[in-house]
């Protein structure tokens, strides 16, 4: 059995797991925020280059599996109220009006087509 956490092949050696960790603790001692910033905006453009949409859809969709599994009516009456909130302090009166104006179109439109 590995004791100690240790690898099995030289008790001297840290684990893959413990490596893993304390270079994350250096290079986040190393950089600030814009540096994650900038590799988080590169990487996401990686993954765009490299993915097309049915691949987004799948981890959306799994993702959404994994958060209702976890959490109850409450969880998301709360994540949508803050969301409310967040919204009418950052949009206008124009803003309501302009989105509550195309999904009455939409929803014209989705009526013609029934």
């Amino acid at each position: 059995m590995n004791n100690n956490n240790r690898n099995n092949n030289d008790n001297d050696k840290m684990t893959l797991e413990e490596a893993g960790r304390k270079g994350g603790e250096a290079t986040a001692k190393n950089h600030d925020r814009e540096f994650y910033e900038e590799i988080g905006r590169k990487g996401g453009e990686a993954t765009s280059e490299n993915h097309d949409r049915e691949f987004y859809e799948e981890i959306g969709r799994k993702g959404g599996e994994a958060t209702s599994e976890n959490h109850d009516r409450e969880f998301y009456e709360e994540i949508g109220r803050k969301g409310g909130e967040a919204t009418s302090e950052n949009h206008d009166k124009e803003f309501y009006e302009e989105i509550g104006r195309k999904g009455g179109e939409s929803r014209a439109r989705q009526r013609d087509n029934d």
